[in-house]
């Protein structure tokens, strides 16, 4: 495992969501460091918090407590268009229903979020055949997602988020939709992109695929309960 240095730091973050007179603490006072180009995953039962905290992480949500440091700078001082930035710049996010657009091709699902950044034309169709030739798809480019099976659209779920090139990729439960034989190969693909230098965080019930990361954070109940280490 190769890291340069922390990419994300969290200090004490908490978050409470209030309906009706009743408090729910979906994280208490999580500390968490991730450097560059580590692969961690986070794993726990349902409703322990892991997509809350990768939520956060991923600036669609805010912390109601706590210290936020995304490659040195404190994410609560950002602006609502500074953050909606730095996610379209910073990170990737592999959800676990695809979230491919249906009347949309392979080519431009994984076009779309660079439109928003003013590239070109000709940088935009370099990027996305570069992603979709990372995860083996280039081939179904003209193809719409209702013509792909469930590993294929999460592989142009994959590129899209690869063609931003960024900072870290935050997967949330990547495989949940996927049968065990497209699950294998997914997490494949995301171990040869960590092996390529790609800093990578996964939400995972599933102990198979902890096993993928350099280190595995146990939450339960919203609190960080052990930090274990996969020997390679």
């Amino acid at each position: 495992m190769k890291t340069n240095g922390t990419l994300i730091k969290l200090d004490g973050i908490t978050k409470v969501f209030y309906t009706d007179e009743v408090e729910t603490h979906a994280l208490s006072g999580i500390h968490l460091e991730i450097c560059q180009g580590e692969y961690v995953s986070i794993a726990g039962p349902s409703g322990c918090g892991k997509s809350t905290l990768l939520a956060i992480l991923g600036l669609l949500d805010t912390p109601t407590e706590g210290k936020y440091w995304l490659n040195g700078q404190p994410v609560e001082s950002l602006s609502l268009a500074e953050r909606a930035r730095i996610r379209n710049r910073e990170v990737g996010f592999i959800f676990q229903s695809f979230n491919l657009i249906g009347d949309l091709t392979v080519f431009e699902n994984v076009e779309l979020p660079l439109t928003y950044r003013g590239l070109s034309a000709g940088d935009r169709k370099a990027r996305v055949n570069e992603a979709l030739e990372k995860v083996g798809m280039s081939h179904r480019m003209q193809h719409y997602p209702s013509q792909l099976s469930g590993g294929q659209q999460q592989r142009v779920a994959v590129a899209r988020a690869l063609g931003g090139k960024p900072a870290i990729l935050l997967a949330d439960e990547p495989t949940g939709n996927l049968d065990s034989k497209n699950g294998e190969a997914v997490m494949e693909l995301l171990r040869d992109l960590h092996r390529e230098g790609a800093t990578i965080c996964m939400v995972t019930h599933d102990q198979r695929f902890a096993r993928h990361a350099d280190r595995t954070v146990h939450l339960f109940d919203g609190r960080v309960v052990e930090e274990s280490v996969e020997a390679k």
